[in-house]
């Protein structure tokens, strides 16, 4: 399961990048706006920092110009992703691109007919919002493993993105349901890689290797 961060920040985008397991980027217009400088800037700089895939989302409303916009994004960089909402322009100008040559992300999904949607238009990811769907008083995680289930019975070659993950527990059942991407905040992804007994285990480890080398040093 290929591991993407959910951030415009650069900032963010290049400690989880040193640790060198970042496979992609995903945006959306919440996300771009916190950063408060020219969207066109701050998504050239991902473009540029992050080798995998960079998922930017549509703004136009109606499909032509959805279309188009999507077309200008595609031409920002060869990892770019357009995102386009699930709907049904955002099903026509995903169709119309994905015709196009462009790689498209389905956004905003929250069931499995949803997805079916997606993987029938050729789409290169679906994201189902998982964290969204266990705030409307339903299991997020059962949908991902439908979808999952689905997409392996079809033989669908659309990726199913894990989206609003809120936890790591969140993003181990992901990879238990079959995901092959999850994607996550900044948070969420340095919790990850803590755990209380590797932190105590370290602080033994480097206690007792601090004493050796004072021993050493007082036997010379």
């Amino acid at each position: 399961m290929r591991l993407f961060l959910d951030t415009a920040s650069i900032e963010e985008i290049r400690e989880i990048n040193r640790w060198g397991v970042l496979s992609g980027v995903t945006t959306n217009p919440t996300l771009v706006g916190r950063e408060h400088h020219d969207p066109e800037l701050v998504w050239k700089e991902i473009l540029g920092e992050v080798q995998g895939d960079v998922s930017r989302e549509t703004s136009e409303p109606d499909a032509d110009a959805m279309y188009e916009q999507g077309r200008q994004l595609a031409e920002m960089g060869p990892n770019a992703v357009v995102k386009v909402p699930m709907s049904p322009d955002g099903l026509e100008a995903g169709k119309r691109l994905v015709t196009y040559g462009i790689k498209v992300n389905v956004t905003l999904v929250f069931s499995p007919a949803q997805a079916i949607l997606a993987a029938e238009i050729g789409a290169y990811i679906v994201s189902p919002f998982l964290g969204r769907i266990d705030d409307a008083a339903a299991d997020g995680m059962h949908a991902l493993r439908q979808i999952c289930e689905i997409y392996e019975v079809q033989g669908y070659e659309t990726n199913v993105l894990a989206a609003s993950l809120r936890h790591p527990m969140h993003v181990v059942d992901a990879a238990l349901a079959g995901a092959d991407i999850a994607t996550m905040p900044f948070d969420v992804f340095k919790k990850l890689v803590k755990h209380p007994l590797t932190d105590v285990g370290l602080a033994a480890f480097t206690s007792d290797w601090e004493a050796l080398q004072k021993e050493l040093k007082g036997g010379a």
